[in-house]
């Protein structure tokens, strides 16, 4: 059987390897992390010791990375994946902002191997129903070949053309998506504080205009319940949202929507760290002396 390579088994990555290897695909699977690794090749694992011989080993490589700079080291650092032997498609799942996705196709490029951008939406709920959103930007033939891998972890759309439009577009998104968080989180700290009951707002908001991703899926699944457990870092989100600011400079787009969103997460980053994003809602808590949290009601019991 062709083996797929697949480097970067993170809250991502790990639920992405499961469905894989239930499709029927074997994996060749490299993770700083080795037993990370063993974990998401299954029963009997195939890791590699560097992104090189995962190249080595696997025509098509997906990449599930955290940041930028750990895209570069493991296409172009030492043992990289474009000094391998086999590797013909790379797609990278990744996100890394458009800059960076350019640099690294141009390395791939001067190797004669090909690059997809190709980044995800859904977080690790959508990893692990196989219900993510990758948004593709590259050639339409390197898109095809790589699809029925794709179709396995979510709904690949071809976006563009040129590596980096998709990226634009994740960001677009997760700026969107972070807007939704940090001022939900507002309001139903200053709800509460007010003496309206959590579970009764959201009810409310998700048949009004309110209606966004906090309200119908992230509170109801993690934030009544006090888990804080989405499963994504909040130094993460700040990364996409800087990303999508600094995007935004490249074309001197003077919004201020975008900026202060960038300076709200920039505080949740400094002060949360690697606590899970829907921990935001601390810091509209305390100055206000609230706590969101409670039994959903039925109509958010059933989405949580």
């Amino acid at each position: 059987m062709t083996r797929t390579g697949l480097i970067g088994v993170g809250n991502m990555g790990l639920p992405m390897a499961r469905r894989l290897r239930e499709s029927g695909r074997e994996l060749l699977v490299h993770d700083i992390r080795t037993e990370r690794a063993r974990e998401a090749g299954g029963a009997a694992p195939a890791v590699a010791k560097s992104p090189r011989e995962v190249g080595d080993g696997a025509e098509i490589v997906l990449l599930s990375l955290p940041t930028p700079d750990a895209v570069r080291a493991v296409a172009t650092g030492m043992d990289g994946l474009a000094e391998g032997r086999k590797v013909k498609l790379v797609v990278d799942l990744s996100t890394i902002g458009p800059t960076v996705a350019r640099e690294v196709a141009a390395a791939f490029e001067e190797k004669g191997i090909e690059y997809l951008d190709a980044p995800v939406s859904g977080g690790v709920p959508g990893a692990e129903k196989g219900t993510l959103a990758v948004m593709v930007s590259g050639s339409k033939p390197g898109f095809e070949r790589a699809r029925p891998l794709l179709e396995v972890i979510g709904r690949p759309i071809l976006v563009g053309d040129a590596p980096g439009q998709g990226q634009a577009l994740k960001l677009l998104n997760n700026f969107l998506s972070a807007t939704a968080l940090a001022a939900t989180a507002e309001a139903m700290a200053l709800g509460v504080k007010a003496g309206l009951d959590p579970g009764v707002m959201l009810d409310v908001f998700n048949i009004s205009s309110g209606r966004n991703t906090a309200t119908t899926d992230k509170f109801p699944r993690s934030v009544l319940n006090r888990r804080f457990d989405y499963g994504f870092r909040t130094v993460l989100l700040h990364k996409d949202v800087r990303l999508c600011k600094q995007f935004g400079d490249s074309f001197e787009a003077p919004f201020g929507v975008l900026a202060a969103v960038d300076r709200a997460w920039e505080r949740a980053a400094a002060e949360l760290g690697d606590k899970d994003f829907t921990c935001i809602v601390e810091l509209a808590e305390r100055p206000l002396g609230v706590v969101v949290g409670g039994v959903p009601s039925t109509a958010n019991r059933a989405r949580s």
